[in-house]
């Protein structure tokens, strides 16, 4: 249904001779005309108009005011800017500010430090030791002038961005700080360590705090050290957001895995984001709805639990996350490497990497996203490699790591999980990505492409092509949705007061345009992108401007 104005808007804003008209003053900076709003609550559309001063909305509705410019946005919706809620952006901008995958989609804000990995800060200890080692196996040019968050932030203000930009402080970061990867529970002192580091850096502007609790050195952490450390942001309502500890079979199991995150909000009254949740291998596929049920159980008994995820059956994450029993990455990539060296301990390894294979649909579905050393691979399944080598696909697995760390995308889920799960009113759209680009340093390797496209996906073929979503329920979950969980005052919805980042777009021009063969290719169908009301994509081109704004307060 297509309703003519929304309530707050019957009075008309007609033209005057008011202080804010006379002369060459305009009433507004932009009015955007002749569109049909979908406001980001789920609501249904209606035409109307929407005038921006400044950064911000200041009136929707039927509106006659004079305006410096307006755009006729006939035939178009006009929606809040997308907030994608699960990236790993952290050392983008500070890399290439014109990074613009995320823009050209149509996302205005970005929150990353997820999965336990704010590896940008704090820079002290075994975290800086991780951060300098991941930049030498990148190649990034990237010199960091700070070692806490605040140092971080300021950093990437004085860098620039396209979009804006938000990160939470990850468990897995600052437990290397203090312990560097040690596998044990950390001592009374260790632990009031680290809760201080993340209460300062949710002092200096992180807006939440994130587990990586699959990954060393979290997978090493017990629930009472998570729930202490969540303490700080539980206390000032931030986000608590995990990549919990088993998406699968391993480890504690998906189901306990989701029962330990919902066991945090229990305990600690925080806000709880299960990051792209997902249903992995063949033991669950088929039963993504149960992990659904699982979360409105909570909800019922008042714990506040939601989730994201991305709209993939295809996943992404480094060769030891993927390939590796916890056991065998115990004390860091040395140690690992030393048992390859050992004949036993090399098969006990190797056996371990059936099972992940098996999990993946086979190492047909194990492609190689990034290999810094030998780019050629990039792009070509673990089977493919696995026969040029003249071994089995585990050993191949075994010799790549060997050489360097790098990453897959796999085939780890099913359709059937992905849509099931996707159907929840409380499931946001996030990518798990990072803001890239086509040229330049972030131009490398074959990366999943959610990085370019989910937010594209999600409009072409989830709305328009399968009808899964209304549009009105899709631009909920890409906006309204994400930034209630960030617990943000002034972004998400098209109405007066609120930021002014806005979209313009015919739904049916959205396209993706990039496959896992040719990852780095942008979106197109976005109109006008408007980031805190000043135009960073205009007739569907970014204008090469850097409006962006870091993020450090929940009323920003």
């Amino acid at each position: 249904m297509l309703l003519p104005y929304p309530r707050y808007a019957h009075a008309r804003l007609a033209r005057n001779q008011d202080s804010d008209h006379l002369g060459s003053r305009k009433l507004f900076d932009l009015i955007i005309k002749n569109g049909t709003v979908v406001d980001g609550t789920g609501s249904a559309k209606f035409r109307a108009d929407v005038a921006i001063k400044g950064d911000t909305v200041v009136a929707v509705g039927e509106i006659d005011g004079e305006a410096t410019r307006e755009i006729d946005a006939s035939g178009k919706i006009v929606t809040p800017g997308f907030i994608d809620l699960h990236t790993h952006s952290d050392s983008s901008f500070l890399i290439d500010s014109y990074a613009d995958s995320k823009l050209t989609q149509g996302v205005t804000l970005e929150l990353f430090g997820n999965c336990g990995m704010s590896f940008c800060a704090p820079l002290i200890g075994g975290a800086k030791d991780l951060f300098e080692e991941r930049v030498n196996r990148s190649g990034d040019s990237l010199t960091p002038t700070w070692t806490d968050f605040d140092g971080y932030l300021t950093a990437m203000e004085n860098a620039g961005s396209t979009i804006n930009i938000a990160t939470q402080i990850g468990h897995g970061t600052v437990r290397s700080a203090v312990m560097y990867m040690e596998s044990r529970m950390p001592t009374p002192e260790e632990l009031d360590r680290m809760v201080g580091l993340f209460a300062d850096a949710l002092d200096a502007g992180a807006l939440g705090m994130s587990t990586g609790l699959w990954y060393a050195p979290g997978s090493y952490s017990l629930a009472d050290e998570i729930i202490a450390v969540t303490q700080p942001a539980a206390d000032r309502g931030k986000l608590y957001s995990s990549h919990i500890r088993s998406e699968a079979d391993d480890l504690s199991g998906l189901f306990p895995a989701h029962a330990e995150a919902i066991e945090i909000g229990r305990r600690t009254g925080a806000r709880i984001q299960i990051s792209h949740v997902k249903a992995v291998g063949p033991k669950f596929w088929g039963r993504g709805y149960e992990l659904i049920e699982g979360m409105e159980r909570a909800r019922a008994e008042g714990i506040d639990v939601a989730g994201d995820q991305y709209p993939y059956e295809w996943s992404s994450t480094g060769f030891s996350g993927a390939m590796f029993a916890r056991w065998a990455l115990v004390g860091g990539r040395q140690a690992t490497l030393d048992r390859l060296a050992d004949s036993d301990s090399r098969a006990q390894v190797r056996a371990d990497v059936t099972y992940y294979i098996n999990r993946n649909h086979s190492a047909a579905g194990c492609v190689i996203a990034s290999f810094p050393p030998d780019q050629s691979l990039e792009g070509r399944s673990l089977q493919d490699i696995a026969d040029e080598w003249g071994c089995e696909p585990e050993e191949a697995a075994l010799r790549l790591y060997e050489q360097s760390e790098g990453s897959y995308v796999l085939h780890s889920m099913e359709l059937r999980d992905v849509d099931a799960i996707a159907k929840w009113p409380l499931m946001a759209i996030a990518s798990d990505g990072s803001s890239l680009r086509d040229e330049g340093p972030l131009s490398s390797g074959k990366p999943h492409p959610r990085s370019y496209a989910t937010n594209s996906v999600i409009i072409e073929q989830f709305v328009e092509q399968r009808g899964l979503f209304s549009i009105e329920e899709a631009v909920y979950k890409m906006t309204a949705l994400p930034a209630s969980r960030l617990n943000l005052s002034r972004r998400g919805r098209i109405a007066p007061g609120q930021i002014a980042d806005v979209l313009v777009f015919d739904p049916a021009n959205v396209k993706q345009n990039n496959d896992f063969v040719n990852p780095h290719i942008y979106s197109t169908g976005m109109d006008y992108v408007f980031v805190n009301g000043r135009p960073a994509l205009e007739n569907g081109k970014p204008n090469g401007t850097l409006l962006g704004k870091v993020l450090r307060s929940l009323d920003d």
